[in-house]
């Protein structure tokens, strides 16, 4: 699971800010007494809110972004006090949860409708949707919001209550969640937020009163929480996990528009993203005029202080990802690939504060190279060229991994013909890194996890299905 730059002291969790060094927050963890406890009201609250109707459920979430809207400010600057996002990205993130509220919203009554099947035998059939009961949501750090939005909201339209459990590197954004529902008039105990370790976590998930879990975060993390969920359970599981997501620019691609889509695909976030622009395929044809226009890009970024309007990446959140990126760019200019951009070293910025990695463009990369096919999650453009659309797919399905993929052409046909043989969960055309609320984000690639959310496939994981069978 994710961590930070954290140390415990008695049952207090500090949070460095990237940016200063400083303390940014101290929260309490809790003990697993105390989160069998949240667990219990969760209960509780859920066996009264399933009873409530889908308007009601509908106007809680209602309330609950307005809610988030007067909190907006304190969000956006705790956001970028404990992860280092720029604080104008961290105010569109919040803008991000109006639109997969709405969109959630939007798909609920069709989703949770009572289905009607034709009288057979002189039974009448239905099929219904039931909520679990109580679903567990591990959220991580680098999309705080959005991550959590995509499981709470869908549970609690479902009649669920949800228990987040939060990253350590951003732990106030459970209880942006919880405030807010608060606010907007939830049931006690409703949605949640518990600070824990992992072994606490565990303890929920093994609680028998925890009927679905969501996990996003690391690999190792994923696993972790499976074999969890395995060990003497029977309940469902969405795992979102890593990415190494790849893009073709093909040979009918405007090079300059597919710089400008990917390098910002690549770099947004301080390249913190699970289904960020990680490696990159370019036609030959394409090659030179892509470097050119990337470069341009990569040197012209602005880092520093979250809080300034002019920033464009703010620093790394966790202490272990400066080091980790060094190892990966020296590793491929020792086999090769030219550094057109950014360094081999961690960086300041012109103040000198911040744990910061520059952004960074690789030409003539391979995959005996860690920077094609293990995840940096962060700041780094890896660039190799290809002959053909045939030798692009098969550069882009070399990878355990498979979130997302892009291809940049002028051809609708291209995209499908090649989309089919793509082992990716979604496949753009001349954009990225993006989640369309009503499309369903789900994995092709064994170690991106497994499940899906948003859509009106998000819906699955926090309910049943019931069959109604009845002579009459």
């Amino acid at each position: 699971m994710h961590g930070g730059n954290v140390r415990s002291k008695s049952t207090m969790l500090q949070v460095d800010n990237p940016y200063t060094g400083e303390v940014f927050c101290e929260v309490e963890m809790v003990d697993r007494a105390e989160a069998e406890r949240a667990v219990t009201a969760a209960k509780r609250a859920q066996l009264e809110w399933r009873q409530t109707s889908l308007d009601e459920r509908l106007a809680l979430c209602n309330r609950f972004m307005d809610a988030m809207e007067s909190m907006r400010d304190q969000v956006a600057d705790e956001i970028s006090g404990m992860m280092g996002k720029p604080r104008h990205q961290a105010f569109g993130e919040v803008g991000g949860v109006y639109e997969r509220t709405n969109g959630m919203m939007a798909h609920a009554p069709h989703v949770l409708a009572e289905e009607t099947l034709e009288t057979k035998n002189g039974c009448e059939r239905s099929i219904t949707r039931e909520p679990v009961g109580v679903v567990l949501a591990i959220c991580p750090w680098n999309f705080p919001l959005l991550t959590a939005v995509n499981t709470i909201v869908p549970a609690i339209l479902a009649g669920n209550a949800v228990v987040v459990k939060h990253s350590e590197r951003t732990p106030l954004c459970g209880e942006h969640f919880q405030r807010a529902f608060e606010i907007a008039g939830a049931p006690k105990g409703l949605v949640t937020s518990v600070n824990c370790t992992h072994d606490v976590t565990a303890t929920m998930i093994h609680d028998r009163r925890v009927n679905f879990v969501s996990f996003t975060g690391s690999v190792r993390g994923g696993h972790e929480v499976y074999r969890t969920v395995a060990n003497e359970r029977f309940i469902n599981a969405t795992l979102e996990l890593g990415g190494k997501d790849p893009a073709y620019v093909a040979p009918d691609a405007d090079a300059a528009e597919a710089a400008a889509g990917l390098v910002d695909g690549a770099m947004f976030n301080a390249g913190q993203s699970c289904c960020g622009i990680e490696r990159v395929y370019v036609h030959t044809s394409k090659y030179d005029d892509f470097l050119a226009a990337a470069k341009e890009l990569c040197d012209a970024y602005v880092l520093g202080d979250p809080m300034c309007g002019e920033t464009h990446n703010g620093p790394q959140a966790l202490p272990t990802s400066v080091p980790f990126l060094e190892g990966q760019v020296k590793d491929a200019v020792s086999k090769g690939a030219r550094l057109l951009s950014g360094s081999s070293s961690g960086t300041h910025d012109a103040s000198g504060r911040g744990r910061f990695f520059a952004p960074t463009l690789l030409a003539d990369c391979t995959h005996d190279m860690d920077v094609m096919v293990e995840e940096s999650f962060g700041p780094i453009l890896p660039v190799t060229r290809v002959e053909s659309d045939e030798e692009a797919v098969a550069r882009m399905n070399d990878s355990s991994y498979g979130l997302t993929a892009a291809i940049f052409t002028q051809s609708q046909e291209r995209v499908r013909d090649m989309g089919k043989s793509i082992e990716t969960g979604t496949v753009f055309m001349n954009r990225c890194d993006y989640l369309d609320p009503d499309l369903p984000w789900t994995a092709g690639g064994e170690n991106t996890g497994k499940g899906v959310s948003l859509s009106k496939y998000g819906f699955d994981g926090v309910t049943r299905l019931k069959g109604f069978n009845m002579r009459v």
